[in-house]
């Protein structure tokens, strides 16, 4: 009782937060239709405080983005003989297939790379390496390698300065989600900074989901392939008949 006393007055006696951030999304859920060529997150928000704001550090808003996680393998390849071949090749034991980062300053101005390190917020951060370096071989170049592929398919940014912050008060981002998204769960997390350390954070999901016919062939490819395999040789047989039976005609006409 005397412990439990004792850090009920200790939990008292902590100071409330001086700045606390208030979030919202423009929508929490992404449909991926036959149409689907990408959406568009508008996320904002207002720094709530129970006291004036400091003066001698500025206050920077990062926002990150990122797609459900997964092992990658990722192979090198050179040319022997003439032909290209796989010579090496590392597990990425862990890698977003998507990661947005914004921030309303440069990145380094906006989070130190102690912050950095402890919430896992920039690119490098959140992906996770397998297998250690040798001779030949240094993981490192392979998580890079993946990096690089994903930001060429729009699927990784930094976009410094994207965050418009006003009056330290109110802010706004736009993140763009792309045509290519796995299925799943987005993690969006918030960060509220004053001179690069976290001063508060929030953080939400966005659902995005397959629907309609789409949703139903993937349920069919997992859950009855043999069905799946033989209803797309029927398709194909039946594509490719039309496409005889209309080649025909036209020559008799």
């Amino acid at each position: 009782m005397l412990r439990l006393a004792l850090a009920f007055l200790l939990l008292l006696s902590l100071p409330a937060k001086a700045e606390e951030v208030v979030a919202g999304l423009s929508q929490n859920r992404v449909s991926i239709t036959a149409t689907f060529v990408g959406s568009e997150i508008l996320i904002f928000g207002a720094v709530k405080r129970d006291s004036p704001p400091p003066e001698d550090d500025p206050l920077h808003v990062v926002v990150v983005v990122e797609g459900p996680s997964g092992p990658v393998t990722v192979r090198r390849k050179a040319k022997r003989y003439g032909i290209w071949v796989n010579t090496d090749a590392v597990v990425v034991d862990e890698a977003p297939s998507f990661y947005a980062v914004a921030t309303s300053a440069p990145l380094r101005e906006a989070i130190s790379q102690i912050d950095d390190l402890r919430h896992h917020v920039t690119i490098p951060q959140a992906i996770r390496l397998v297998g250690e370096a040798s001779e030949t071989v240094n993981p490192r170049d392979f998580a890079d390698a993946v990096v690089r592929i994903r930001a060429d398919a729009g699927l990784y940014s930094v976009q410094e300065g994207a965050v418009e912050l006003v009056e330290e008060t109110l802010f706004n981002t736009r993140i763009a989600l792309p045509a290519n998204l796995t299925e799943g769960e987005y993690r969006t997390r918030i960060y509220l900074t004053r001179g690069g350390y976290v001063a508060s954070q929030y953080e939400t999901v966005i659902e995005v989901q397959k629907v309609g016919l789409e949703r139903w062939v993937f349920n069919l490819a997992h859950e009855q392939p043999l069905v799946y395999g033989l209803l797309s040789l029927f398709i194909a047989i039946a594509a490719g008949w039309t496409a005889s039976t209309a080649f025909r005609m036209l020559l008799r006409s």
